[in-house]
């Protein structure tokens, strides 16, 4: 009763596509077989919880290779296929439909995953031939399938007595040309198999068994994640991330999630204790490790894991997930973008635990990995700032400890409008500043700012709970009193001939040259004015081809410093003006810690002076 059908010409278009372009590695047709085994079992299992004519049985996988035929078999005791189920499922790519089936995979609507005869089909990569020797329960005869995956298939009777598939590969020739060699005996060998099925399939709930070991599985069966938590002890967590993720040390910290409802997944995920050698480099791929049904898919899936964590390392295994024809790639669907979002506000769930709850061990972490949380403001124009402002930390100048923004405004003044923070390259730097006199005198806590990233984030964030953040180094800064500012008013106005010199001395490099609202015991300070910050300058002046790159300068002096009282008698002086100018900007420069921009014309100016000294 042999029957034999012919591949169509569109079905062999397909078969050649499936063989040839869709699976990027030829190892993945071992993953596909042992899958299809795997969905088998489970066919079976669920209806002999319902069926009588479907007996139970105790359920496994094996693989035998036999290297003198050079054919590699895979057979599992599942439920089989009745002769109609054989040509319908293996021969899905002969029907005439296939042309429809095409289009599909163009417009990546595959989800198929755990359908035998598509991933079936990625034997034929590595195979000549394959033979599928197979019985049903609802059959009282057994088939075999048989064909080359050219031009045809034929189904015939085979008596088999037990229920189950037995898949027989005829493995192609080792092919050695100008091209390069292509082994496929490797196929045939034991440590091969091995390595395959612990690669791909160590978490297939049924046991995998080499022929030559039937004792013992090769592997694990129920994955660590799977477990509850109260069944997993540390050692194992830590061994298994060590194991996972070739890591020398201990995780930092472990967060377990089993989620179920609407969408189920289940998660282990780990915050190594120290960043990769290459986190801050372009070479880093985040990403976490993928698994559907316990079958690995894919080692880094960069859309389970945002930016601001990608420090984070762990797997995923859901079921819910729409994979495409050959299991390696994802779809980008709703499930995978809400199993992300979870994953996202758990994390986040419990780094503000750890920071409320354990504070020295949050700024272990934070001290590790602040960079990139800032980052993660910072990208992407503050899309991500409610979910990570208050993992934010920064030091003050009133405490060596850290503080989060909702602690900066919960022991702020009440008389206080803003937000104060200040830039530079360390605390003690900040500290130096001019600015922070009148601070200081006030009371008022000021965030330190230390590095490049921080006021780009600040920036963006512009805001935190609705009160604004101020730079003390801007020109806008306002905290003096009414009665002070008409005094400054009036001084200014007074001083309008020697300010309008100055400017004047100083050309272009200040915007303006004003009276200081902020100094309390330096001369001078220089402010920014609208746009560019100062510390933005410094920055963005270390970006290739930023050389033209300049913040508005606002040169501010002290009325109240005897340094300006020598100013006002050199009103009508202006080559002793434009000395005392040049030196006063200077000055300024190095304190916000910007280069000197013309170090000749300074040291002239200086030498000048001293000489006048004598």
């Amino acid at each position: 009763m042999s029957k034999t059908q012919a591949f169509k010409t569109e079905s062999q278009k397909l078969l050649h596509l499936m063989t040839h372009s869709i699976y990027t590695q030829k190892e993945i047709f071992l993953r596909e077989l042992i899958s299809n085994a795997s969905d088998a079992i489970d066919k079976r299992h669920f209806l002999s919880l319902t069926d009588e004519k479907v007996p139970s049985d105790t359920y496994q996988i094996k693989i035998t290779a036999d290297k003198e035929k050079r054919t590699l078999t895979i057979t599992d005791n599942g439920i089989g296929f009745t002769e109609e189920e054989l040509i319908q499922n293996l021969g899905t790519i002969a029907q005439s439909g296939s042309k429809a089936f095409i289009e599909k995979l163009d417009q990546n609507d595959t989800n198929i995953i755990g359908q035998f005869g598509v991933g079936f089909y990625s034997a034929f990569m590595v195979s000549d031939k394959v033979e599928v020797r197979t019985r049903s329960p609802f059959s009282p005869e057994g088939f075999i399938w048989s064909s080359d995956g050219v031009s045809e298939f034929t189904v015939d009777l085979f008596e088999k007595d037990s229920i189950g598939t037995e898949i027989t590969l005829y493995l192609k020739e080792d092919i050695e040309d100008e091209e390069g060699n292509e082994s496929f005996s490797e196929y045939l060998e034991t440590y091969e198999l091995r390595s395959l099925i612990k690669k791909y399939s160590d978490y297939v709930r049924y046991p995998i068994y080499l022929s030559e070991d039937l004792e013992k599985p090769v592997n694990q069966m129920t994955p660590l994640w799977q477990r509850s938590k109260a069944d997993i002890t540390e050692e194992a967590l830590n061994g298994f991330y060590k194991h996972q993720f070739n890591d020398f040390e201990d995780p930092m910290k472990v967060i377990h999630m089993s989620v179920e409802g609407m969408l189920t997944f289940n998660s282990l995920l780990f915050i190594p204790k120290k960043p990769a050698y290459n986190f801050y480099s372009e070479t880093y791929e985040k990403g976490l490790q993928l698994y559907s049904k316990g079958v690995f898919i894919q080692d880094k899936n960069k859309d389970l894991i945002g930016d601001h964590f990608k420090f984070v390392k762990g797997v995923v295994d859901s079921s819910d997930l729409s994979l495409n024809i050959s299991r390696e790639l994802l779809q980008q669907d709703r499930q995978l973008k809400k199993i992300a979002s979870s994953i996202e506000k758990k994390i986040k769930s419990e780094l503000q635990n750890w920071l409320e709850n354990d504070r020295d061990k949050y700024i272990e972490f934070y001290d590790t990995y602040k960079t990139s949380l800032k980052y993660g403001i910072y990208q992407n124009f503050g899309l991500h700032k409610e979910l990570l402002q208050d993992l934010i930390l920064f030091k003050t100048n009133l405490s060596d400890d850290y503080i989060s923004f909702k602690e900066y405004l919960d022991r702020k003044k009440t008389d206080q409008k803003d937000i104060y923070y200040a830039t530079g390259k360390s605390k003690q730097a900040i500290l130096n500043l001019p600015q922070m006199g009148i601070l200081k005198e006030k009371g008022f806590e000021v965030l330190l700012l230390t590095e490049e990233v921080d006021e780009f984030m600040i920036q963006v964030m512009g805001t935190y709970n609705e009160v604004p953040f101020k730079s003390i180094q801007s020109a806008d800064l306002d905290l003096v009193d009414e009665d002070k500012k008409k005094d400054i008013e009036k001084k200014s106005e007074s001083n309008k001939s020697l300010l309008e010199a100055m400017k004047e001395a100083l050309g272009d490099k200040v915007k303006e040259v004003r009276l200081s609202k902020r100094l309390k015991d330096a001369p001078v300070c220089l402010v920014s004015g609208e746009g560019l910050s100062l510390e933005m300058e410094k920055v963005l002046k270390n970006v290739p081809n930023a050389d033209q790159v300049k913040a508005e300068r606002i040169l501010e002096l002290n009325p109240d410093h005897e340094i300006f009282q020598v100013l006002q008698s050199k009103v009508d002086d202006k080559d002793a003006l434009k000395s005392y100018a040049t030196l006063l900007y200077h000055q300024a420069l190095l304190i916000e810690g910007l280069p000197i921009e013309d170090p000749t014309e300074y040291i002239q100016v200086l030498n000048d002076w001293m000489v006048h000294q004598k």
